[in-house]
């Protein structure tokens, strides 16, 4: 296999990765979430402003498709012993970088939401944007908590 096909596999399975990370909006449920009992408050957004969610950091996946795909092209350099030193630390720096590529492919746009409930209380929560909830100062919000999951939608 040459290198080009080498690294369209690589990059292909970095997208697989990608596709995979879960999704952390106000309106997507995971099969676990659903037909549960949730606790219900309302409130009023107060304020609100963009954050990052960080994406997966223990990139075992990235790491392992870094690892190799670093390893096969450094294997390529020299002969001899030179080759094997060369094909080790490609590998190590295939597998960091790979690890690094995983994290930026998992990486989520969130908002962060500060709510005043009827209740009195103050509550702060981060969740990803989604067309269907983003929410602005002074919009009108339902509250859903189910254990330690919590989840903010109209």
């Amino acid at each position: 296999m040459n290198i080009i096909a080498k690294l369209g596999v690589y990059f292909t399975t970095l997208l697989l990765v990608a596709g995979c990370a879960s999704n952390l909006t106000g309106d997507n449920y995971s099969a676990a979430e659903a037909k549960r009992i949730q606790q219900v408050s309302f409130g009023r957004v107060i304020s609100e402003r963009p954050v990052v969610i960080d994406g997966r950091q223990n990139g075992v996946l990235g790491t392992a498709a870094g690892g190799v795909l670093g390893g096969v092209i450094a294997h390529n350099v020299g002969g001899g012993s030179g080759r094997d030193i060369a094909t080790g630390i490609g590998a190590i720096i295939g597998g960091i970088l790979g690890q690094q590529v995983e994290e930026k492919a998992t990486r989520k746009q969130g908002q962060e939401i500060t709510i005043a409930l009827d209740s009195g209380k103050t509550i702060s929560i981060v969740q990803q944007i989604s067309q269907a909830n983003f929410f602005a100062v002074n919009d009108r919000v339902k509250i859903l908590q189910q254990g330690d999951s919590v989840r903010v939608s109209y």
